[in-house]
C-alpha cells in the first residue's frame, strides 16, 4: 500500500518509516502542503496523510475521490482543516484522538513557568554576563487559580500538574469529566465564573463552531486585570486582535501561545531571512510578556511514535476490516466519532 504523506518534516519519517515497514506501508513524502495545488501529487496513491495546516476542502476532496483515493489519515486530534460535512460518504478520514497527552499538558507548563519566572529573559541576559535581577521579579504559582476550559486527556494531566504546584482549579467543559470535580480544589463552573476567578487561563478543547474565538473582547473583559493566557490547542480559540490589544492596555499580564490562528503561513517554516507580513504575529512576538512557540507542543519521541503507530494502524484496520474505530463522521449537523464501524 502507497501513501502520499504531505507536509513531511524529517522528524516524522523515523517512526512512519518503521512502522509503515512493520505493517506493509510505503509513504512517500512531500513537503508541500496538502491543498487544491497540490492534490495531483496524490495520484496513484491509495490514500494520503495529512496534518493540521493542510487544507483538505470540497475541491481537494472530490480530487481525491477522483483519483480513486479512499482514505484520508489525519496524524493529528484536531481535523478543522478538513471539510467534515463534505468528506461524509466520499472518503474516510481518521485521526489520532490522543499521542501524548503529558507532551501537550507539559509544554503548557513549561511555557507559562518561563513566563511568570522570566526564564527566557534570565537566558538572554546571562548569556551576555549580564546578572542583574532587576525586572526578573515573578510570582508564585501556588495558591493561585487557573481556569482549564477543556478537559479531555490534555486538560485533565495539565491539572493534575497543576494542582502538583498547589494551584486550585476551575474548569469548564461541555460535557465534564465524571468524578473530576472534587468540590473543593477542581471545581467545574460556567464560563463567566472561570473568567471573573481565574488568575490564568489554559485552553485544551477542540476549535469547533462554538469554541471559535471563545477568548475575545467581550470574555477578555470579564477576566481579571493581569490574567495570563496559554493556547497549546488551535490558534482560532483566540481573537489574535484582541489579545494584542489587551496585552497594550495591560488587560492580560502575559500570553504563552504555541498556536496562531493564521499560522498555516508561517508555522513549521524558516522565515529568519524574511520580513514577516503578519503585523499581528509581528507585534505579539515583540512584547516582551509574550512566548510564541511554532506548535511544538507535540513534538517529543514519544508522541510522535504513538502518531505514527496510531496512524499506521488506523490504515490497516480500515483496509483488512473495514471499520476503524478513530474514523471520524458527520452525522445529523454534528461531528462525532464514528464507534459504529465504516461511516458510510
Amino acid at each position: 500500500m502507497k501513501i502520499a504523506f504531505f507536509d513531511a518534516k524529517p522528524y516524522d519519517r523515523p517512526s512512519f518509516d518503521k512502522y509503515g515497514e512493520e505493517y506493509g506501508i510505503k509513504f512517500k513524502y512531500f513537503e508541500t502542503k496538502l491543498n487544491e495545488d497540490t492534490v495531483e501529487l496524490a495520484h496513484g496513491f491509495d490514500g494520503v496523510c495529512a496534518f493540521v495546516n493542510d487544507t483538505v476542502n470540497s475541491v481537494v476532496i472530490d480530487r481525491l475521490c477522483e483519483m480513486g483515493i479512499e482514505i484520508l489519515a489525519l496524524r493529528c486530534a484536531g481535523f478543522n482543516n478538513v471539510d467534515m460535512k463534505y468528506a461524509f460518504g466520499k472518503i474516510h478520514v481518521l485521526r489520532v484522538p490522543a499521542y501524548s497527552p503529558y507532551a501537550v499538558a507539559e509544554h503548557a507548563m513549561a511555557m507559562l513557568l518561563t513566563s511568570i519566572r522570566r526564564i527566557h529573559k534570565a537566558y538572554i541576559r546571562t548569556k551576555d554576563f549580564n546578572f542583574s535581577l532587576n525586572g526578573m521579579t515573578g510570582f508564585d504559582l501556588h495558591g493561585k487559580t487557573v481556569g482549564v476550559i477543556g478537559t479531555g486527556r490534555i486538560g485533565r494531566v495539565f491539572i493534575d500538574i497543576c494542582r502538583g504546584f498547589g494551584m486550585k482549579v476551575l474548569a469548564y467543559d461541555k460535557y465534564p469529566a465524571e468524578g473530576l470535580d472534587n468540590g473543593d480544589t477542581i471545581r467545574y463552573v460556567e464560563l463567566d465564573t472561570l473568567f471573573a476567578e481565574s488568575d490564568i487561563i489554559s485552553l485544551h478543547c477542540p476549535l469547533t463552531e462554538e469554541t471559535d474565538h471563545i477568548i475575545d473582547e467581550k470574555s477578555i473583559e470579564k477576566c481579571k486585570k493581569g490574567v495570563v493566557i496559554i493556547n497549546t490547542s488551535r490558534g482560532a480559540l483566540v481573537d489574535a486582535e484582541a489579545l494584542l490589544n489587551a496585552i497594550k492596555s495591560r488587560r492580560v499580564g502575559a500570553a504563552c501561545l504555541d498556536v496562531y490562528e493564521e499560522e498555516s503561513d508561517f508555522f513549521f517554516e524558516d522565515f529568519s531571512g524574511h520580513i514577516v507580513e503578519d503585523d499581528t504575529l509581528a507585534r505579539l512576538i515583540s512584547m516582551p510578556n509574550v512566548i510564541v512557540t511554532s506548535h511544538q507542543a507535540f513534538l517529543t519521541e514519544e508522541a510522535l511514535s504513538n502518531i505514527a503507530e496510531t496512524t499506521v494502524k488506523n490504515i490497516i484496520d480500515l483496509t483488512k476490516n473495514g471499520k476503524c474505530p478513530n474514523e471520524l463522521c458527520y452525522r445529523a449537523g454534528t461531528t462525532c466519532d464514528c464507534k459504529k464501524g465504516k461511516c458510510f
